[in-house]
């Protein structure tokens, strides 16, 4: 039987960590290892900007490089010809690898699987004949790779697992399912739902979506559906938009605001606003929104879930399997579809107030102490 090395040493390779869900995951499983103490000390490849987003401990030391303030590919020179050389020489045990793509030859390492872009061809294409459409190609074919060299490999739904290993084929490596978890500033009890007729033009039912402006988001529908329920009923509704923006889909966003609401009366958007006051904006929204087609476990559905809020989201993904019978569902490609559920949803005091307690229920099963706390001693298991 293999005698089990202790874990010492951690490497963590956060050079493709640039924003969003990647850098909440790091940031939230490093603030909870102090408690742990699965290893004796952790070290850090990443940007000045992400190292800036974690917190200076006595254990974890952070290195950085030019390198990693540039493009992907730089970067993936720096992992490729640097990477390994520095592990090695920082006596790392096991090098996790968050980002899922690794083209080094250090041994052992974990990665993840974050991104379920490159897996999905029908999300790719809508991107047409582009940079963007490329540069998810090559990560397909070094996700593939790196998940099929890798010791370990951490999924975070069974639906991202299934879905890749179709391509794939069984994996060699220890797999583990290991879900995200949702920060306390989003913990707030559902609150008593109020009739339609409750609110006005100056107190209007707030509707909230947060994600990047990207071709598979479909903010431009969201905006179409939601003028069609103000049409149809005359309801005060407002659409709030939180989130930074991919230049092509952004188009399409601005022109069905444009159409939509020219003097800018019910559609507010945001662009990006610190992950500190996201908390603020789901406190006085009525109805959060989740229309994405392609995800593998997205922090925001967690984040509105944990807020108390009544949700309508796609069905596409693993949305129904987060979120359950607490939802309601749509065709984030269906204009007719979305406004009809939201109508419903908007209707129904009775549907609000049941799926808002039964999401927010269900969201306390996510925390990111857990998902620290498993992360680390399956990190153990691959050495």
């Amino acid at each position: 039987m293999a005698i089990q090395r202790k874990v010492k040493i951690i490497g963590i390779d956060a050079s493709n960590l640039l924003d969003g869900g990647g850098r909440t995951h790091l940031t939230e499983i490093i603030h909870h290892f102090d408690e742990l103490q699965h290893a004796e000390k952790i070290i850090i490849w990443g940007s000045i900007e992400t190292l800036a987003k974690i917190k200076d401990m006595s254990w974890l030391e952070k290195r950085h490089s030019w390198f990693l303030e540039k493009n992907f590919i730089l970067r993936f020179i720096w992992q490729k010809f640097f990477l390994s050389l520095s592990a090695k020489k920082e006596n790392c045990d096991l090098l996790l690898v968050p980002g899922g793509s690794y083209i080094g030859n250090f041994k052992p390492i974990v990665v993840m699987c974050r991104n379920m872009l490159p897996f999905e061809w029908n999300e790719m294409r809508r991107y047409g004949f582009s940079w963007m459409l490329l540069r998810m190609i090559m990560l397909r074919f070094l996700q593939i790779s790196s998940f099929k060299k890798a010791q370990g490999i951490i999924f975070l739904t069974d639906y991202a697992k299934n879905s890749v290993e179709k391509i794939t084929g069984t994996l060699k490596g220890k797999v583990s399912v290991i879900p995200h978890g949702v920060n306390q500033r989003f913990n707030i009890e559902p609150r008593k739902q109020r009739n339609i007729s409750d609110y006005s033009v100056n107190n209007q039912f707030r509707l909230i979506y947060v994600s990047i402006v990207d071709v598979y988001k479909h903010q431009w529908n969201i905006v179409r559906a939601v003028n069609l329920v103000r049409i149809k009923t005359g309801w005060p509704i407002s659409l709030d938009l939180i989130g930074g923006k991919y230049a092509k889909a952004y188009d399409k966003l601005d022109l069905s605001i444009q159409e939509c609401d020219p003097e800018g009366v019910w559609v507010n958007y945001y662009g990006k606003i610190p992950f500190e006051e996201l908390h603020n904006f789901y406190k006085r929204s009525d109805l959060g929104i989740f229309a994405s087609s392609c995800e593998n476990m997205p922090n925001i559905l967690l984040e509105m879930m944990s807020s108390g809020l009544p949700i309508v989201s796609s069905k596409m993904g693993p949305m129904k399997q987060i979120l359950g019978m607490a939802g309601s569902y749509f065709d984030p490609t269906n204009i007719d579809e979305i406004a009809e559920t939201i109508e419903a949803s908007i209707a129904s005091i009775q549907e609000r107030s049941s799926k808002s307690e039964s999401s927010y229920r269900l969201s306390q099963q996510y925390s990111w102490k857990k998902c620290a706390e498993d992360t680390f001693k399956f990190l153990k298991l691959n050495i």
